[in-house]
């Protein structure tokens, strides 16, 4: 894996989208700063300079079809979670693809995929991963770090290097049929709220709160829970349905 590391960017996201045709596959574009670090449904991310990773991941992935195109995000979300592993941290996958230790967000992940025919041509993989920053200034409610879970910095290098080797790993087993089966079965292993208790959620449609139990997430990245007070179960895609924190 080739790493290429900027002072300066506005998003990595966006530098790699600009350069994709000079890019090599499986290239970790990481960026000191970012200006305009960009979060799921537009929102920024907020990440102090030289304190976190920063990175997107420039992957064009052999011949898989289009609609297998959520293995990618579990590859992407297990990847991270078995980096911090590494380091003794355990981590959980919140749907469909952020990290979170307990009910705290330590990573983010913006997954960006261009199409060709039927298959991926490549794959923008954007992860926002809070490593050494302990004070968070905007209004996230439930940011985390390596450092504060830890209580000890970690070389950004020595992290870096090793969330790459992670994602490779990972991102080894969307190219087969057998390979994308482990990683669902792994990413539902990891599922953060998947032990079969109710948790409060809205529903985007109409505002509904509810306190629903996640009955499974499919291949496809769609999930399905079911009202602990109806006992009427939905099926959700991304944008949806969302948690929200227990009070």
């Amino acid at each position: 894996m080739k790493i290429l590391l900027l002072e300066e960017t506005d998003s990595t996201n966006t530098y790699v989208s600009v350069h994709a045709d000079s890019l090599d596959d499986m290239t970790l574009v990481a960026a000191h700063s970012q200006t305009a670090g960009r979060g799921q449904r537009g929102n920024s991310w907020e990440s102090e300079p030289g304190r976190n990773i920063c990175a997107t991941l420039f992957h064009r992935p052999a011949g898989v079809p289009a609609r297998v195109q959520f293995a990618v995000s579990e590859a992407t979300a297990l990847g991270v979670a078995d980096m911090l592993a590494h380091y003794g941290i355990e981590a959980r996958v919140k749907w469909p693809n952020d990290v979170y230790v307990g009910d705290r967000k330590i990573c983010g992940i913006l997954i960006e995929n261009a199409v060709a025919g039927c298959d991926l041509l490549h794959c923008r993989i954007g992860i926002g991963l809070n490593v050494n920053q302990t004070v968070f200034r905007s209004d996230a409610p439930n940011p985390v770090s390596m450092a504060m879970l830890l209580g000890a910095e970690t070389p950004l290098s020595d992290a870096l290097a090793r969330l790459g080797e992670a994602l490779r790993l990972r991102l080894a087993d969307v190219g087969s049929a057998e390979g994308r089966a482990a990683l669902h079965a792994g990413f539902l292993g990891r599922l953060w709220r998947g032990d079969g208790k109710p948790y409060p959620f809205r529903r985007r449609a109409d505002g509904l709160r509810f306190r629903g139990v996640i009955d499974t997430v499919a291949p496809d990245g769609f999930i399905t829970v079911t009202d602990a007070d109806s006992g009427e179960s939905g099926t959700y895609a991304f944008k949806e349905v969302e948690f929200l924190l227990e009070k």
